[in-house]
């Protein structure tokens, strides 16, 4: 096992930080109002639905847990995620969660925490560190077993049919987790087979816009494209709008497999423009207000905690899209 698996799954828990600390109650100075437990949350941003959707499940947990919520957005630049740690730590807050914009470079600013005995929770995201102890948990998904789901399913899909399969890639944000592990796993399930050729592989950054532009970077440099693999649903998304605009069809002329599950990916899946779709769970609120109580009180908490997350065919995501959280 490699050493950033290693750090994944024994990861600890925390949240992405952000630019500017804003408090969402309680006073600027971490006191704790009514003896309510006062959470720093650093979010990656707001670069998808799926994020998005993060953030609100957060929120809206914090409220109904009645958890004091620090949020701050770091706009998807590490150096803002690590001030926002920073400025958590000098608010003396109980407890700090964040997912990692990247997976490097977190050792000196978690120490730093340490020092302080705040706990930190990892989430959605691992990091890369030789150092378990800096982190309580890891709250969030297996991106490597997402990126097998999908090879599984495109494996089972040209079973038995000849010719070459020419596949791009639509990679996360550069040196993220989920970026590293979806490729890794994908890439274990088609190496087995020489018939799978990922003939362009580029980072859409988990944007729309940039999936959209790279995808037509694609589409202009390789002539015959038979599949596209993006590491999220809304560079999905842009790629379709990208293929559409190029005359073909996306979902027939390039079949199109994906990772999230979000409510727009479902729709696109019931019109047949994406062929499947690897869940990847937002809400996680709930079991984060929970691990932060627990490792606030010096309770036992595993080391790694997942999700319980599915795969959807057109089929599937048409009959579950209109009770779709997000």
């Amino acid at each position: 096992m490699s050493k950033r698996a290693a750090a994944a799954v024994l990861a600890g828990v925390m949240i992405v930080g952000l630019s500017a600390c804003s408090s969402t109650g309680g006073s600027s100075d971490g006191k704790k109002p009514g003896g309510k437990l006062v959470l720093g949350f650093a979010q990656v941003g707001a670069e998808s639905g799926w994020r998005t959707a993060n953030t609100k499940s957060v929120q809206e947990a914090a409220k109904k847990a009645g958890v004091t919520l620090k949020f701050s957005d770091a706009q998807q630049k590490q150096e803002n995620q690590i001030k926002a740690i920073r400025s958590f730590i000098q608010q003396k807050v109980d407890v700090i969660a964040f997912s990692p914009v990247v997976e490097s470079g977190w050792d000196t600013v978690l120490k730093e925490a340490k020092n302080a005995h705040i706990p930190v929770i990892l989430t959605d995201r691992a990091i890369d560190s030789e150092d378990t102890s800096l982190y309580a948990t890891f709250l969030g998904s297996d991106f490597v077993e997402e990126g097998k789901k999908a090879g599984d399913w495109l494996v089972k899909e040209y079973q038995g049919k000849p010719g070459e399969v020419n596949i791009v890639q639509l990679e996360g944000t550069t040196g993220s987790a989920p970026a590293n592990d979806r490729k890794s796993g994908f890439a274990d399930v088609i190496k087995g087979d020489p018939k799978f050729k990922v003939v362009a592989s580029q980072t859409g950054d988990f944007t729309r816009a940039k999936g959209k532009e790279v995808m037509q970077a694609f589409l202009k440099a390789q002539p015959e494209i038979d599949v596209l693999y993006a590491h999220n649903d809304d560079m999905a998304l842009g790629a379709i709008q990208a293929i559409e605009e190029s005359g073909k069809k996306p979902g027939t002329d390039i079949r199109i497999v994906s990772v999230d599950g979000v409510k727009d990916a479902f729709t696109a899946m019931s019109q047949g423009k994406i062929n499947f779709d690897v869940e990847c769970n937002p809400l996680l609120g709930d079991q984060l207000m929970e691990l932060a109580k627990k490792v606030k009180n010096g309770e036992a908490v595993e080391r790694r905690i997942k999700t319980v997350e599915g795969t959807f065919t057109p089929e599937q995501a048409t009959a579950a899209l209109p009770t779709r959280q997000y």
